[in-house]
């Protein structure tokens, strides 16, 4: 691949900018909550090619590891960076996508050196700093097959886990999970993981001529975990032997059912009391990272559409009553019992969880974030296509109340992405293009808002801020959008297209390598 001349980076007409927003217009689970702000960001700015650069381990501005054990799941604390004026560091594009030609891109993973992505059967480091395209790339590893499992979480080693299939067919089973060091590619350990036919009993996929139960794959302490529908192995992060396994039970018909991972370790169970979908019922049930003793489980109620875990410490599930996406986020104590319910309105917040269609998703669920106490989310969009705004609004784990409102100002639209160390941070999504975008960060305790970076991103970037469509992840004082997948629109003629995958923002005047 090869790279075509750079876009405008100048800041659209007020008139470019509504027509473009008009045509990515996002998709909305649930729908719009009668609010009025009067916030209106002021700030300005350009956007440029930086120069690329990151702190060294005796800066200052370096992200400390909270916990910081290289077994540890990373949760890197953030700092406000000297300069908050952003500029990109990083891009990834395609500029000979033929009409209609798409790549899956599961899992988006950064060091302070290394943007890596899943491509297909591949995983791609690039190095931070430059203008890249598939060939470009710091390391590659190729695996067995497709990419059919991944996890967000990394280590304090960066780290991570993927599943594969065991061949370049796509119809092969998911058996194999990789460790991998993000920082140089290597492969530190394969190893074959058991598979069970879909639906309840036990059985080979083969041997009954069905699919396979999708695997899942969860990081904690020491610990890469894989669900895979009878049960849950353990793999040292070390060795890659197998530290323990927990079979489902074979009486109530459950099925091990994705996992979450980070301070703990958390098991859905999908429960089958019937021959068809409609009969499903959940647990979830804590486990000891360490043991794969179990330390609770969670009964939830019968009528429950869907499941997902948004914390393992303290254990915070998103659960879907209906067919209109998350209606109830339910907060347990350390032992796994219910305190708290919080009942998300009709048309007022937004809960959006990724679909799990291809790879199960347990945890990715982008609008929502947990941290000091309390579940963050955002109320639906307020106003038109342009001239909209929201909030984003915390709500007490313990009594289910709703505590400090952060709003976005008009012409934009606020996202959390994760918290660091006791502070949200946000993404504040321009609506106009006019006004800059930013990264932000709230405090829950005050109700201050910091900025980190503000910046802008040229046309060809904006899809990459929906996280419907792209992952948003915020490492070492950088920010990245990259796509869950590569698609070519079919412009009638037969050109091939150029398509940007991933942008990221650094401060400007990093200090060079």
């Amino acid at each position: 691949m090869s790279f075509g001349p750079p876009p405008s980076i100048y800041t659209q007409s007020a008139l470019t900018a509504e027509q473009q927003q008009s045509k990515r217009r996002r998709k909305r689970v649930l729908g719009g909550l009668s609010v009025v702000l009067a916030l209106v960001l002021g700030v300005g700015g350009w956007l440029w090619w930086g120069s690329g650069g990151d702190p060294g381990p005796d800066d200052p501005k370096a992200p400390a590891a909270a916990g910081g054990g290289r077994l540890d799941v990373r949760e890197t604390v953030e700092k406000r960076p000297a300069n908050q004026r952003g500029v990109m560091g990083f891009r990834f594009s395609a500029d000979d996508m033929a009409p209609g030609e798409r790549h899956e891109m599961p899992g988006t993973w950064a060091t302070d050196k290394i943007l890596a992505k899943g491509i297909n059967r591949s995983l791609i480091g690039f190095r931070i700093g430059k203008d890249v395209a598939v060939g470009d790339e710091e390391w590659k590893l190729r695996l067995d097959g497709p990419i059919c499992g991944v996890t967000r979480d990394v280590t304090g080693e960066n780290r991570t886990a993927v599943l594969s299939r065991e061949s370049e067919d796509a119809s092969a089973l998911c058996n194999q999970v990789v460790f991998v060091d993000l920082d140089d590619g290597r492969k530190v350990w394969q190893r074959e993981v058991p598979v069970s036919k879909l639906g309840t009993g036990k059985g080979s996929p083969k041997e009954s001529g069905g699919g396979q139960d999708t695997p899942g794959v969860a990081l904690a302490h020491g610990t890469v975990a894989v669900t895979w529908g009878g049960g849950t192995d353990a793999y040292s992060m070390d060795t890659g032997k197998t530290r323990w396994s927990v079979e489902s039970d074979s009486a109530d018909k459950c099925e091990h059912h994705g996992a979450a991972g980070g301070i703990g370790l958390v098991v859905r169970l999908q429960c089958w009391t019937g021959d068809t979908y409609d009969g499903l019922t959940y647990k979830v049930r804590g486990l000891d990272p360490d043991t794969g003793a179990t330390r609770w489980t969670y009964k939830v109620d019968a009528g429950i559409q869907d499941v997902r875990v948004l914390s393992t410490e303290p254990p915070v599930l998103a659960v879907a009553a209906a067919d209109i996406g998350i209606t109830h986020i339910l907060a347990l104590d350390e032992k796994g019992k219910h305190r708290t319910t919080i009942t998300l309105a009709t048309d007022a917040y937004v809960a959006e969880c990724a679909d799990e269609t291809d790879l199960l998703a347990t945890d990715d669920c982008p609008t929502v974030v947990v941290g000091d106490g309390q579940v963050f989310l955002t109320t639906s969009e307020q106003g038109d296509t342009i001239h909209n705004y929201n909030w984003i609004v915390g709500f007490d784990l313990r009594t289910g109340r709703t505590t400090e409102k952060f709003e976005s100002g008009r012409n934009a639209l606020l996202h959390p992405l994760r918290m660091s160390g006791d502070k949200l941070l946000a993404l504040r999504d321009s609506s106009d293009h006019i006004t800059p975008m930013g990264l932000v960060a709230l405090d829950p305790r005050t109700g201050e808002e910091s900025t980190y970076l503000y910046f802008d991103l040229p046309t060809e970037g904006w899809t990459l801020t929906s996280t419907e469509l792209a992952h948003i992840i915020v490492e070492h004082g950088r920010v990245f959008f990259a796509a869950r997948s590569a698609s070519a629109p079919d412009n009638g003629d037969g050109s091939k297209s150029w398509v940007w995958l991933t942008v990221g923002i650094e401060p400007d005047a990093a200090r060079k390598r």
